[in-house]
């Protein structure tokens, strides 16, 4: 069976793209995704998006860890899937769709998407890290370099660690580079390796570096390993509200397989 396939990136974070409003992928063949996120065998990604319809909004995100698993919300995958309903013309530039954390309103303009996510009311501060769920969950820690980190190494001990054990946790580890800027980079669970990016932890850092005082702006850069990302909130009381996640998503190509 032929698969026709997008290709999209945001800032380094790469992911197959399937059109699936007419139900032809079967979802429960986790080999097949697994095989499609293959960098050898197959097309390669850090994970797969399908985009479905929705009876009441404008489309429905699925998305698959490179592991085969159906997994958490991820922000740049929602933002790469922005671009691609743009591209099918499912959308113009504006968007609100359904992942498995809720609904997200979005925009795009230029290749740059504006996506709206979870509001986060609990940030757990720790002696060494802090802790927080953004659509997926995020161990922050805050380090004075990172250049030289073995970050597949120290990110899995904290991966699997106590108290993550089983399910796990996605880790950031930041530098900080000025009061508005820092630098970071990502061990996603379900890659099990570092990403070039990851939207959801690029989230996680923003909150907590405000959280933890180490910024007072409400407006945040990001370095990323892929490029640079940008996240805006509003905040009340420790509650941080209509909270974006900005940045490029990118077609890279299309085919079949």
């Amino acid at each position: 069976m032929q698969q026709t396939f997008y290709k999209y990136q945001g800032t380094g974070n790469d992911f197959v793209m399937i059109d699936n409003r007419l139900q032809t992928f079967d979802k429960n063949n986790t080999k097949q995704v697994a095989f499609l996120c293959d960098r050898r065998f197959g097309v390669g990604a850090d994970g797969l998006i399908l985009l479905e319809n929705h009876p009441e909004y404008d489309f429905k995100m699925v998305y698959y860890n490179a592991d085969g698993n159906e997994s958490t919300m991820c922000g740049n995958g929602g933002r790469c899937l922005v671009a691609f309903a743009q591209q099918l013309g499912v959308i113009t530039n504006k968007a609100v769709f359904e992942a498995i954390d809720g609904l997200h309103h979005a925009t795009i303009e230029n290749g740059i998407v504006h996506l709206q996510m979870l509001d986060v009311d609990v940030v757990e501060k720790h002696d060494n890290h802090v802790f927080l769920n953004t659509g997926s969950p995020h161990h922050v820690q805050f380090e004075t370099a990172i250049e030289d980190f073995d970050i597949k190494s120290k990110g899995s001990g904290i991966r699997y660690g106590a108290p993550y054990n089983q399910e796990g946790t996605n880790v950031n580890f930041v530098q900080k580079i000025s009061d508005t800027t820092f630098r970071v980079r990502t061990y996603e669970r379900g890659v099990e390796d570092e990403t070039l990016s990851c939207g959801t932890g690029v989230t996680a850092v923003a909150i907590a570096m405000h959280a933890t005082g180490e910024t007072n702006q409400s407006t945040v850069n990001l370095n990323v390993e892929g490029g640079k990302l940008q996240v805006r909130f509003d905040v009340e009381n420790g509650h941080y509200h209509n909270v974006w996640l900005i940045g490029p998503a990118t077609y890279v190509f299309e085919g079949n397989i």
